[in-house]
């Protein structure tokens, strides 16, 4: 089955209907929309990419498309799930969010309440079974956090604590002045 080739109007169409159904950045959606122009072709006489920079911006114009705020939604959503700050950056850098707005959105990150919520889904450090860590365990458990992007030293501090008390009497002694 042939489709037809893309216009100006069957385009931005293409682009409304993939922010209504996706939250998604600028590069993403040109992308998109980019394969799309290169299956269906478009119209004779037509310039695909001009066209495609004028859907994108129409969509942006109209608010489907905020860098931005898709940066601080996955920020949040990355920090709720125990990612850190490094692998933040990392996933915004590979979603086409702009390096240095990916690197400011990032710097939001509270490095220890993400790090407190990593070991809290790996049933780790506090949240273990209380006993200390064999040190294969615990060259794991470091090696893990450093993939999810924690800073060694929080690492480190967050696995020798061996109970939801210590936890709370560590985080007393950060909290104070």
């Amino acid at each position: 089955m042939t489709r037809t080739p893309l216009n100006d109007a069957g385009l931005r169409d293409l682009a409304l209907a993939y922010v209504a159904r996706y939250a998604t950045t600028r590069k993403r959606l040109t992308m998109y929309l980019g394969r799309k122009v290169r299956e269906r072709g478009v119209i004779d006489g037509a310039h695909g990419p001009s066209m495609i920079a004028a859907a994108v911006a129409t969509v942006e114009a109209l608010g489907g498309v905020d860098d931005a705020a898709f940066a601080a939604s996955r920020q949040r959503g990355l920090e709720r799930r125990g990612y850190g700050r490094q692998r933040i950056a990392g996933a915004l850098r590979s979603a086409g969010i702009d390096a240095e707005l990916g690197q400011a959105v990032a710097a939001t990150t509270d490095d220890v309440q993400a790090a407190i919520q990593f070991l809290r889904r790996r049933r780790l450090g506090p949240f273990g079974s209380g006993e200390p860590l064999a040190p294969d365990a615990r060259r794991k458990a470091l090696a893990a956090m450093a993939r999810a992007g924690h800073p060694p030293a929080v690492a480190l501090r967050l696995l020798k604590l061996g109970s939801p008390e210590e936890l709370e009497q560590f985080m007393a002694q950060t909290d104070a002045p």
